[in-house]
């Protein structure tokens, strides 16, 4: 597993090739296993992420990472993706960035229990989310969030209803 100073040392590389390619790096990941792999998700405003700044990314971010080693124990595989479009939210500007999204946060309550919340981000500030939903409003301290993720309403185009013609 690489150490914390190890993990900040690489993404201080990918937010340098990221922006380099006029991208912004969205988060990392490393994980091990039976291969290991380093995640690198890359944000683009307007308009999002190409496949190209996916190969850009990936091309300058390999060759930073093998002239300083900085990945040590051998060999990984390195992934640059977009971070789609049902994020994960890990760091409050990302939370920031999805105000007016429909999100899903699991959090502890004030007796450390494990809730569920879903509904429409409406701000982020101070270190508090605030949303709401069918139910009324909510407010959450980033602090309680154990994870988050942007929930994707209506993505499917709607089928005709049977009997009628599609125009």
């Amino acid at each position: 597993m690489l150490t914390e100073s190890q993990m900040e040392r690489i993404r201080r590389y990918a937010e340098e090739v990221a922006a380099r390619e006029g991208c912004l790096l969205y988060d990392l990941e490393f994980r091990e296993g039976p291969g290991r792999t380093l995640r690198v998700f890359i944000d683009k405003e307007p308009g999002g992420v190409s496949i190209d700044d996916c190969v850009n990314v990936s091309k300058g971010l390999n060759l930073r990472l093998d002239v300083e080693d900085a990945v040590p124990g051998g060999a990984y595989d390195l992934e640059v993706s977009s971070p789609g479009l049902d994020r994960k939210l890990t760091q409050f500007w990302h939370y920031e960035k999805a105000v007016g999204k429909t999100v899903q946060v699991k959090y502890w309550d004030e007796s450390r229990q494990t809730r569920s919340y879903e509904g429409l981000l409406v701000a982020a500030g101070e270190g508090l989310l605030s949303f709401e939903n069918s139910k009324g409003p909510f407010s959450v301290k980033f602090e309680n969030v154990q994870k988050g993720r942007v929930v994707l309403v209506d993505a499917l185009p709607k089928k005709p209803a049977p009997g009628k013609k599609k125009r």
